[in-house]
């Protein structure tokens, strides 16, 4: 569990050694293992969750809809707002894609290692799966149709490729798994690794990214300092709006814990997995998927242990 706070560093090892890689060879070809990389990564996100558990959510009714308000309705506008700082359509829509995505995994980790309300989380994770799936495709649509073309039919058919094949076999894994004993211990296995399948995959795809888009993304490596500014004001606003929504509603400290960091933590490789699909041309797209959890770790690891520090001092 521990090794997530690790993740940054692997996943920056493996662009190194992606831009490594397409300046030493011809790498363009590379880009066809992209989408193939991410199915089987989430294959492991949707194997390693049960939606059984979606019920479980609306047992505390009132935080779950305060998480849905934060993530699904105040977070799109905010991110459309702070897309505004950059002239590129492509950054905008890379920025509403890793920003209406909440975490379905490693936030989990965050949240315990600050002493948050684990078992509350987790209910959420169903939840906030079903709904980024759904309201992606509507919010790109709503928000930048007018504003550089997309074919409605194209992105629905391109997020299905990369949604269906993954939670198809994840579907039949769980159910051969009930007659198959063999089947049964693979599932449990994927399972208990599932955080470093995940980001083993990932890290293998964005080594493949950068090294069939290496001159490209050399070119705009100054993107990361400019993400710096509009991301740093995204997880500080959503730390204030998660903590005084929690207020007003009297959270205990362990509930407005686990309201942050759901309200924080971003599912960028679900986001990167659609977008490789969807705008598999749009560079600056994709770079600033790969660029967001690189910001975003480190914030969520200090955001950890000030709230560790602030339980301790309560």
């Amino acid at each position: 569990m521990d090794n997530a706070f690790l993740h940054p560093l692997y996943m920056i090892g493996s662009a190194i050694i992606g831009l490594a890689a397409g300046a030493l060879f011809d790498c363009s070809q590379a880009s066809v293992l992209i989408e193939p990389l991410l199915i089987v990564m989430l294959f492991f996100v949707f194997t390693c969750i049960s939606l059984r558990e979606v019920g479980d959510s609306f047992a505390n009714g009132r935080f779950t809809l305060t998480a849905v308000f934060i993530n699904f309705v105040w977070t799109p506008v905010f991110a459309l707002m702070l897309g505004l700082m950059f002239p590129q359509i492509d950054v905008r829509i890379g920025l509403l894609m890793l920003l209406i995505t909440p975490c379905t995994d490693w936030y989990l980790i965050f949240t315990s290692a600050a002493k948050g309300n684990v078992p509350l989380s987790s209910s959420l994770l169903p939840v906030n799966l079903i709904l980024q799936i759904l309201l992606m495709p509507a919010y790109i649509l709503l928000f930048f149709n007018t504003s550089v073309p997309i074919d409605a039919a194209d992105l629905l058919l391109s997020m299905a490729v990369v949604l269906v094949i993954p939670i198809a076999a994840s579907a039949l894994v769980k159910l051969l798994s009930v007659h198959s004993a063999g089947i049964r211990r693979f599932d449990d296995a994927v399972v208990k690794r599932g955080d470093n399948l995940q980001l083993t995959f990932l890290c293998l795809a964005i080594a493949a990214m950068f090294a069939s888009q290496s001159s490209e993304l050399l070119n705009n490596l100054d993107l990361f300092v400019k993400l710096l500014i509009p991301l740093i004001l995204f997880f500080i606003v959503n730390y204030a709006v998660a903590s005084l929504l929690s207020k007003l509603q009297k959270y205990d400290r362990r509930d407005t814990t686990s309201l942050i960091f759901t309200s924080m933590a971003r599912n960028s490789p679900l986001a990167l997995a659609i977008a490789a699909a969807a705008f598999p041309s749009n560079t600056l797209l994709l770079l600033v998927l790969v660029i967001g959890p690189l910001i975003e770790l480190p914030i969520l690891s200090i955001t950890a242990g000030y709230r560790l520090k602030k339980a301790g001092s309560d």
